[in-house]
């Protein structure tokens, strides 16, 4: 099996925009996707999770509610039962205080203060008998009338509640999918990319497969074709063989995107990731950081060939030093070239360019 380095560029940076964005739930990229295609079902699901819950608070909000006004009529019982006993208590006080005939000053004035006293205690109790049992069961009665109120609340008012229950998992449901929508491109993308990743995972073990491969030049190169400099490149796909490097490019494109996208730029991009990586590859040689086993004839050269794949199908146009192809014939292209290094010269490259990369 060929040997695999690092992850497709394109899963990459779905990760880093989910993370981002604080959405961690997913293991893998078929997840991602299954839950773009269910969003209206687990949206719904919401809803109708919500709605059985409201439907459940109203069963228990009856039966709370019973509760609750058997527990007010005992307590208010009791309570009543308490004052009439203080009020009677008070009445007996009263009734046993000594006539004052016969008794001295300060007992007269003694007996008068208890009077009194008691007397105002007496007038309170019976007077204030209804606000003080209302102020024992306050706490029970404001229970009750809160789970009233919501009662009659949702029953009057069931679509409002249910959209009030499920409205911040909605939301984040809703910051979920527009996260996604934010990368749909480079889903799609890593989509395509791991099908070729998993083609060529069929070549043998002598090859080696880089993802994601890139590399910056300081001081950039002089494109002399383009007339402009070089600062960096960047390939979905770096393939070091026995017979050479594949710089690919892999495009997930429908049928009807290949109509109207236009295969000119990545056309471009592959021929300037050649060119670059070729003038570096032959400084390398040259200087001797690169070393491969010597030729009679002099240094020697590793053919760079420029591929992009396309996952779907690919259109009859034919571009120079760039081949088109479809998932399907990849590995035959690749094995019609003849080997022109040995495994280990394979290995020392593609060491050399994992060492490079970004």
């Amino acid at each position: 099996m060929c040997k695999v380095h690092n992850s497709v560029g394109c899963l990459t940076t779905v990760k880093t925009h989910l993370k981002r964005h604080n959405i961690n739930g997913f293991n893998s990229l078929n997840e991602v996707i299954s839950f773009q295609k269910n969003f209206p079902t687990l949206r719904q699901q919401i809803i109708s999770d919500h709605e059985q819950m409201i439907e459940k608070e109203k069963v228990t909000l009856a039966a709370e509610i019973s509760q609750l006004e058997i527990a007010i009529k005992t307590d208010k019982a009791h309570f009543e039962n308490s004052f009439l006993s203080e009020i009677e208590e008070v009445k007996q006080k009263l009734i046993s205080l000594s006539p004052s005939t016969g008794l001295n000053f300060i007992k007269r004035f003694v007996n008068y203060t208890k009077r009194r006293t008691y007397t105002k205690k007496l007038q309170d109790l019976e007077a204030n008998l209804n606000n003080n049992v209302n102020y024992a069961i306050r706490e029970l009665v404001g229970q009750h009338q809160v789970k009233i109120n919501r009662n009659n609340y949702i029953t009057m008012y069931f679509s409002n509640a249910v959209n009030e229950s499920s409205l911040q998992m909605i939301k984040e449901l809703e910051h979920k999918q527009r996260v996604i929508d934010e990368v749909k491109n480079s889903i799609y993308g890593a989509l395509g990319e791991h099908k070729v990743v998993k083609e060529l995972e069929n070549l043998s073990d002598e090859n080696v497969l880089i993802n994601d491969f890139s590399l910056s030049f300081h001081p950039a190169i002089y494109n002399r074709q383009e007339n402009d400099y070089i600062k960096s490149i960047q390939i979905d796909h770096l393939l070091v063989t026995p017979s050479g490097l594949f710089l690919i490019e892999t495009k997930n494109w429908s049928e009807k995107s290949l109509k109207s996208l236009d295969l000119r730029s990545p056309v471009q991009q592959v021929k300037r990731t050649n060119f670059a990586l070729f003038k570096t590859l032959t400084d390398n040689i040259s200087s001797g950081r690169l070393r491969l086993q010597q030729h009679h004839w002099g240094d020697r050269k590793i053919p760079i060939r420029n591929l992009i794949v396309l996952t779907n199908s690919k259109p009859n146009d034919e571009f120079q030093y760039v081949k088109v192809l479809t998932v399907s014939e990849l590995l035959n292209y690749i094995g019609y070239f003849k080997p022109i290094f040995t495994s280990a010269e394979t290995q020392t490259i593609a060491n050399y360019l994992l060492n490079l990369s970004d």
